[in-house]
């Protein structure tokens, strides 16, 4: 089994690609502050998963970078909202297409938090 077998790190792996465009065609200042910021905060989501997993043997560190992961996800959200509300980004379709899939992203690592709390058995 591999990290990649995750549903929290594909859809984190999906949200990096959008967010990665997303910011791209943010106007010019944009682009090197906000957006740069929302651009590390999204990939950090995935490599904290990936992290944590690196670390599976220790159920305790495998947790702590789930917390982690979610605390990221909370940190995108943040900057796709003040993206929206200073008018850098101005597609509404875009704006919630994200901030959905940022809501669900949230929300499934939650789950696979408490899952994991209840379940996992640490491995190598």
């Amino acid at each position: 089994m591999s990290y990649k077998t995750l549903e929290i790190w594909i859809l984190a792996n999906e949200l990096v690609v959008e967010i990665h465009d997303m910011s791209l065609k943010l106007p010019k200042f944009e682009m090197y502050e906000e957006g740069s910021q929302i651009r590390k905060s999204s990939k950090n989501i995935k490599a904290t998963i990936v992290e944590g997993y690196g670390r599976k043997i220790y159920k305790a560190e495998y947790l702590k970078f789930l917390v982690y992961a979610r605390a990221s996800n909370d940190e995108t959200r943040d900057h796709l909202e003040n993206l929206y509300n200073t008018k850098s980004l101005q597609n509404d379709d875009l704006y919630q297409l994200l901030h959905d899939k940022i809501d669900i992203l949230g929300k499934k690592i939650k789950n696979y938090y408490r899952w994991a709390e209840q379940n996992f058995i640490p491995s190598l």
